[in-house]
């Protein structure tokens, strides 16, 4: 369910929502290409900042090619089991970039791998997504 922008949403409210969607619909397109970037959580970011802003832009990156996962968010908090793997190797990687790479102390290593650990399981604790994944369909 969506919410209008409606009147009492300011015209700089809108704009400050709107420049905010559009920054998050650009983080997505980066995180498309990039590997270890989400692509998701952005254009839910997105989705939610159109949903009082723009009902037009919202109603476009609904019905996407990124559509499904959004709707399942919205409608469920559901991830697919596809995304919940990727999720998963992104951050283990990206905790193994960050050991190599910056060679933390043992009390930052500890609070990064604790974060991490945190939202992995968010991530795993999640639902599963009502439909299928480009991915499954395929091997159907």
């Amino acid at each position: 369910m969506s919410s209008t922008p409606g009147p009492s949403r300011s015209p700089l409210q809108r704009a400050v929502y709107l420049c905010f969607g559009l920054m998050m619909v650009g983080l997505g397109i980066i995180g498309a290409i990039l590997p270890l970037i989400p692509t998701t959580i952005f254009l839910i970011l997105a989705a939610w900042c159109f949903s009082r802003s723009s009902p037009r832009l919202e109603a476009y990156l609904m019905n996407s090619r990124f559509g499904g996962p959004l709707r399942d968010w919205r409608e469920n908090g559901a991830i697919s089991r596809k995304s919940k793997m990727l999720a998963l190797m992104g951050m283990s990687v990206g905790y193994a970039v960050f050991l190599i790479g910056s060679k933390p102390s043992v009390f930052l290593a500890i609070v990064v791998g604790a974060s991490i650990l945190a939202c992995a399981a968010y991530v795993v604790s999640r639902p599963g997504s009502a439909e299928p994944n480009q991915l499954e369909e395929s091997d159907g």
